[in-house]
């Protein structure tokens, strides 16, 4: 299906690997010219380079900086002072228990996981509002909704996504620009793919294998019993990018494979 994105431009954060990799990748297959965003130029040229070879209808473009950074964040205001889509998925996140979250840790997930996205949104919005088309995703979590416990810190920051989204979204009323959040379940990033691979080191199975059993010992209440690909995280996110999903405004879009129960 033609998702009607051609010749669109996009700026992901964090994209150089896990679901903003596979964000850009979707995009790209899409005919966009997606500016790929990280903080290591290496592996920013790397993922370039990358959909320029699969993608070569497309411009893929270098927008390297840490976001969090002011300074660096109008760095890329300078280079690129319009985008159509602006995907904020750059983020941070570790299990810590409370009594260990100090202020300064509090301070510095609110200003990566919240304000460096908050700081592009209020760029790029007004722009997008001129132009009558843009979209803002966030990308949350089901911790936004239903914290575990383990990470108070980040569930924090993913629960404030919901509520900027929801008012950045009012704002757009009568225009063909939205601002949505996509709340994705547990997902099988490089890091996690590590994690797995460590928990069961000696066992003669198969990553499946292991992934299954993991999600039956940890996640029994998962309705998919695995973990979710970033690719179906990127396809996902190309459909809300698109035309086809207008009537998506200030909408917290869940992607947790049932993991959070459904209350009427």
């Amino acid at each position: 299906m033609d998702m009607g994105l051609n010749n669109k431009t996009a700026l992901v954060t964090g994209a150089t690997r896990g679901i903003g990799r596979a964000i850009a990748i979707e995009l790209a297959k899409e005919g966009v010219h997606v500016l790929i965003n990280g903080r290591n130029d290496e592996e920013v040229e790397r993922i370039v380079n990358e959909i320029k070879a699969d993608f070569p209808t497309t411009s893929p473009q270098k927008a390297t900086a840490d976001i969090v950074d002011i300074q660096q964040r109008e760095s890329i205001f300078k280079k690129y002072p319009t985008i159509d889509i602006l995907v904020n998925n750059m983020g941070i996140y570790e299990i810590m228990q409370y009594k260990d979250v100090t202020d300064e840790v509090w301070e510095k997930y609110f200003r990566t996981n919240v304000l460096a996205a908050n700081g592009l949104s209020k760029f790029y919005l007004p722009k997008m509002l001129n132009n009558d088309f843009g979209r803002i995703i966030f990308i949350a979590s089901e911790e936004a909704v239903m914290p575990s416990g383990q990470m108070p810190q980040y569930c924090m920051t993913k629960s404030m996504l919901l509520s900027l989204s929801k008012s950045l979204s009012k704002l757009t009323t009568g225009k063909e620009v939205t601002v949505n959040t996509i709340m994705p379940g547990p997902t099988l990033s490089e890091n996690v793919h590590q994690i797995i691979e460590g928990i069961y080191p000696h066992k003669d199975m198969t990553f499946l294998e292991k992934e299954k059993e993991f999600m039956t010992t940890n996640l029994p209440q998962s309705e998919i019993q695995r973990f979710i690909r970033p690719t179906e995280i990127g396809r996902l996110i190309t459909f809300i990018c698109s035309p086809y999903a207008s009537a998506f405004k200030g909408s917290p879009i869940r992607m947790d494979g049932g993991l959070v129960p459904t209350i009427f």
